[in-house]
């Protein structure tokens, strides 16, 4: 039984990549809370790099610097082509304030359809963006990246998901991924294609 400590205080993210990971044979996801360790101010801080891949990095190096437990953590983010590619890795703290949790996500929505106002449907072109770092030790990282193509429609659709869903339509569903159940979004979403291939990583012989 391989014991894998998932780095994130996300409870959403949380339930996604056990789902994902779930039909991996002989793995074991371990969560923070599990695993004992308890929240420090310092976690604020562990993503202060301009890329998905070194943000993902620092939080599974710190974790496993924590714990020394096998450790994966993820990056994840919108990245809007008519912004220029914002919110990118400031998706999590994009619209102005200090709100948590779910206004957060209400409040970032909110800032992403002010923004995009009077652009045309043809370019609101976008794309979710997962990168994960699996560390191991002292030596590299190993990294993985899955991405899911769409567009940022102009109303909120659907209650699933979390974070942008609502937001960004999926044109070969014809629905948002807040539309759409659980196991058809991993099917398809950035996270479900990154974790797949963590998991190809996992069970592949080194």
């Amino acid at each position: 039984m391989t014991e894998l400590l998932l780095a994130t205080r996300s409870r959403h993210k949380l339930q996604e990549i056990r789902e994902i990971l779930a039909p991996v044979p002989g793995l074991r996801v371990v969560d923070l809370v599990e695993a004992g360790v308890p929240e420090t101010a310092e976690e604020d801080g562990l993503e202060p790099y301009d890329t998905f891949e070194e943000n993902a990095e620092s939080k599974a190096r710190y974790f496993h610097a924590r714990t020394g437990l096998v450790t994966v953590a993820d990056d994840s983010g919108l990245v809007v082509d008519a912004l220029g590619g914002r919110p990118g890795v400031r998706s999590k703290r994009f619209a102005p304030g200090d709100a948590t949790g779910l206004e957060r996500d209400r409040a970032n929505n909110r800032h992403l359809i002010d923004l995009l106002r009077g652009v045309e449907d043809d370019a609101r072109t976008a794309r979710y963006v997962c990168a994960v770092a699996l560390v191991d030790g002292p030596g590299p990282a190993r990294h993985v990246r899955g991405e899911t193509e769409g567009r940022i429609i102009g109303t909120e659709r659907g209650d699933g998901g979390f974070g942008y869903d609502p937001l960004f339509f999926v044109p070969e569903l014809g629905r948002t991924f807040a539309e759409v159940a659980p196991a058809e979004k991993h099917a398809r979403s950035h996270r479900g294609r990154a974790f797949r291939a963590l998991a190809e990583l996992l069970t592949a012989p080194r």
